[in-house]
């Protein structure tokens, strides 16, 4: 059984950065992609990136580029967020989940294991 545990979230001003983390226990990284989304209070969930543990392939959403950056540290069964110049616009409940079949999918329903969420406020 796959369990991911996200950590990171909390308040921050605008302009500041969190760096999330979700460890996956129970499988290993190397044979899954991860990706990380997030949810607004009364709007859709939305892919932010994914990371491909098979081939390392990184994609990361058009709204946060340049701000997010997805990394795992080699060896580690970790992924991180990095998030720079935060704007109110990113408060939301940050995920991460596991898929097996697509090599970093941007699509929420193809992703079979969750972690509990995050909250991120980016509030002066």
């Amino acid at each position: 059984q796959i369990h991911l545990v996200e950590s990171g979230g909390g308040l921050v001003q605008p302009g500041g950065s969190l760096r999330l983390s979700c460890s996956v226990f129970g499988e290993s990284l190397d044979h899954y992609s991860i990706g990380w989304f997030r949810q607004a209070p009364g709007k859709e969930r939305e892919w932010v990136s994914c990371l491909s543990g098979r081939d390392g392939r990184i994609r990361v959403a058009g709204d946060v580029q340049g701000r997010f950056a997805i990394s795992r540290e080699k060896g580690e069964n970790t992924v991180y967020l990095q998030m720079n110049s935060l704007k109110p616009a990113d408060t939301a409940v940050y995920s991460c989940a596991v898929e097996y079949d697509y090599g970093c999918s941007l699509r929420w329903n193809d992703y079979q294991y969750w972690g509990q969420g995050t909250q991120v406020t980016v509030s002066s």
